[in-house]
């Protein structure tokens, strides 16, 4: 066990957590390996301490053995996991494939007043820059999660959510998420066409 937490930064990534589900279903999973590594027994120890402040969230743990599986086979089971940087890793790019491609994925670095950077969690993609293939609702989502965590603007957010789904439920797709019976778009395409429902939502409200 060479893995090294102070009690101050599990705190500070806890209170995150707890923060988040406060704005959401208000649960949150902390996910470990207490029954081997001495690391996450005071990892487990510190976020149970936490957690006494927010009495009007959930929390249960889970090995990070069973999480993965249980990430495929229930993922409905999960709302808001808290974990270790090598565990956490791990368990989004496993999260992100449900949605059927790393490039839906956004996330969030926050420091402990909600601040922080905002980025798709799969990085440049050097590979295919500049062949308009790169899926951006990732960025976009990114954006929305900006609105929610750092800006508190939660309509605004989910005004960037609704317009996502209601494009996918259309049935557009970009490569990395295309499939027969769906159309392909490319990363202009994409965007411009939730910039377009956003603009049609925000006039219609209006």
């Amino acid at each position: 066990d060479t893995m090294r937490y102070s009690k101050p930064e599990i705190e500070r990534i806890a209170h995150v957590a707890f923060q988040a589900a406060r704005k959401r279903s208000k649960r949150v999973t902390s996910v470990d390996k207490a029954n081997v590594l001495e690391t996450f027994q005071f990892w487990k120890d510190v976020v149970t301490e936490v957690h006494q402040q927010y009495p009007d969230v959930e929390l249960d743990h889970m090995y990070v053995d069973n999480a993965a599986m249980q990430l495929v086979k229930a993922p409905k089971k999960f709302d808001v996991i808290v974990t270790g940087n090598m565990f956490g890793d791990i368990l989004s790019d496993e999260a992100a494939m449900l949605t059927g491609s790393i490039g839906m994925l956004p996330s969030a670095s926050l420091n402990a007043q909600n601040k922080g950077l905002y980025e798709p969690s799969h990085g440049s993609a050097p590979d295919i820059a500049g062949k308009g293939i790169a899926n951006p609702l990732a960025t976009i989502l990114s954006a929305a999660m900006m609105l929610r965590f750092s800006l508190n603007q939660p309509q605004a957010a989910a005004r960037i959510e609704s317009a996502v789904q209601s494009v996918l439920a259309q049935g557009l797709r970009t490569a990395d998420i295309w499939s027969e019976g769906t159309k392909k778009v490319s990363t202009r395409e994409m965007g411009d066409a939730v910039v377009a429902t956003i603009t049609k939502t925000t006039i219609t409200k209006s």
